[in-house]
């Protein structure tokens, strides 16, 4: 690996070769940017009860923190950030074709901010303190499950996520959808010190997907390879709202009442110089 250099801020930790910076947040300043940032708010047609677009603040010190808030029922929830839309998400409204009650089961299309294909995409977090809630940093199609090609579709890349303090979950890669044509393929994982920051990275190219954890790699897939433009993804979530009940746990109420947070540094994307 070879440090990138970036001007008053952490450098960057890239495979060998020549690279060029193309997008970046490195959250300067005091708001966040929301010409390169929106909320995820809907999973698969509905409002998800554990979002809220209120959850990250800069702290003044080019930090992202992802706080825990009540909800407007007293519930824990947290933020997603992301840089596109996945067409699926978005709820649905009553429409009709000419004068036929015809549904299109699809809510209203948005323009994603920021979509790329291939290259090195890494973050530089602090990873929540306690239990009862995760974090992830991701890149998914805005049409994943479309057809059953992911080099047509996408896929789902899963950089990093934590269900637990420390604990860095297996890279996933997925396909086809969320239902009964999912494929899902992983590697790696491991434990780190919660208290310090790790870099997390993924070089995505027509070979597969490579992970990378601390400048060291961490484990390459080279099933379900996507040639389709992607978007980012910086996302926490309350445990226990996935469950039948949609209950947040014990846990997810006392992270909330500590306080607790998930740091964001920057994220990077890098192309390969000609």
């Amino acid at each position: 690996m070879k440090h990138f250099e970036v001007k008053d801020h952490e450098p960057s930790f890239l495979p060998d070769g020549e690279w060029e910076l193309v997008w970046h947040d490195e959250f300067d300043g005091t708001e966040l940017d929301t010409s390169k940032w929106d909320y995820r708010m809907s999973m698969m047609n509905k409002p998800h009860p554990a979002w809220t677009d209120k959850g990250v603040t800069l702290d003044g010190k080019s930090h992202a923190v992802f706080s825990i808030l009540p909800g407007e029922d007293g519930r824990p929830t947290s933020s997603q950030l992301q840089t596109g839309y996945n067409f699926m998400d978005e709820p649905t409204q009553k429409t009709t074709f000419c004068k036929d009650h015809l549904q299109w089961n699809i809510g209203k299309l948005k323009q994603s901010k920021f979509l790329h294909k291939y290259g090195y995409y890494e973050c530089r977090c602090r990873l929540q303190q306690m239990p009862g809630w995760w974090s992830a940093f991701w890149i998914q199609s805005p049409i994943i499950g479309a057809s059953l090609d992911p080099a047509e579709s996408g896929s789902e890349i899963d950089i990093m996520e934590s269900f637990k303090p420390g604990d860095v979950h297996h890279h996933n890669v997925f396909t086809g959808g969320y239902g009964l044509d999912m494929r899902r393929n992983q590697v790696g994982g491991m434990e780190v010190d919660v208290k310090e920051f790790h870099r997390f990275g993924l070089l995505w190219d027509e070979t597969g997907y490579t992970f990378y954890v601390d400048g060291k790699e961490d484990g390459k897939i080279t099933d379900f390879i996507s040639h389709r433009p992607e978007f980012i993804l910086i996302s926490t979530e309350m445990r226990g709202y996935r469950y039948e009940d949609h209950t947040p746990t014990p846990e997810a109420y006392a992270a909330m009442e500590a306080e607790d947070t998930f740091l964001v540094d920057y994220i990077r994307v890098f192309d390969r110089k000609e």
